[in-house]
């Protein structure tokens, strides 16, 4: 059995690492940026912990305060021994559970050096799809690489394609100075 807890600036600052093995740092935020939101309620570091041993199996960063209420997860990942075991799917079902009061959950995916196939974002995106969240037509890059924006709507609407820009910007000006921000994301017209 998985329980979900948040972690503190401390336990955040230890799997850093983990998250800097798990995602490209071209589309990794920031220690620093990150600390800084988490202190401020801007962002939460959540643990999937088993609740039998105590061993954390895997965690989500989270973008928890915008202006349309929607949710976003940032980084979401499952400890490579533990992969293959169904944590990913109970971990998910948590995070549901967890945001059940919100408009809806955003999430972001992206492949770096994915190949021309392109087999890892359809894994990602056929991941997310059993769990109800939807393609956003949203054109941008995180990093340079192309970012597909999903939501699982929750109390609103899978419609947030006209304010998905500003939606994403609310999240990223929340972590990141403007020039970081430029930096880090752009928008097709």
């Amino acid at each position: 059995m998985l329980k979900v807890k948040t972690a503190t600036e401390a336990e955040f600052s230890h799997y850093y690492t983990a998250m800097q093995l798990d995602f490209d740092e071209k589309e990794l935020l920031p220690k620093t940026a990150i600390r800084r939101a988490i202190r401020r309620g801007d962002l939460e570091f959540l643990l999937f912990c088993d609740d039998a041993t105590g061993l954390t199996e895997g965690y989500a960063l989270c973008g928890i305060r915008n202006v349309y209420g929607y949710v976003l997860l940032k980084y979401f990942g499952i400890f490579s021994w533990y992969q293959g075991q169904g944590i990913g799917v109970e971990a998910m079902r948590l995070l549901h559970r967890r945001y059940a009061d919100c408009q809806g959950i955003l999430a972001e995916l992206t492949a770096f050096d994915d190949g021309e196939d392109g087999v890892y974002l359809r894994k990602l995106k056929r991941f997310f799809s059993r769990f109800g969240y939807e393609e956003v037509p949203c054109s941008y890059r995180i990093g340079g690489a192309e970012a597909v924006l999903t939501v699982k709507p929750v109390r609103g609407t899978s419609a947030v394609g006209p304010i998905a820009r500003r939606l994403i910007m609310d999240f990223y000006s929340r972590c990141l100075r403007p020039s970081e921000v430029e930096k880090m994301l752009s928008f097709s017209p």
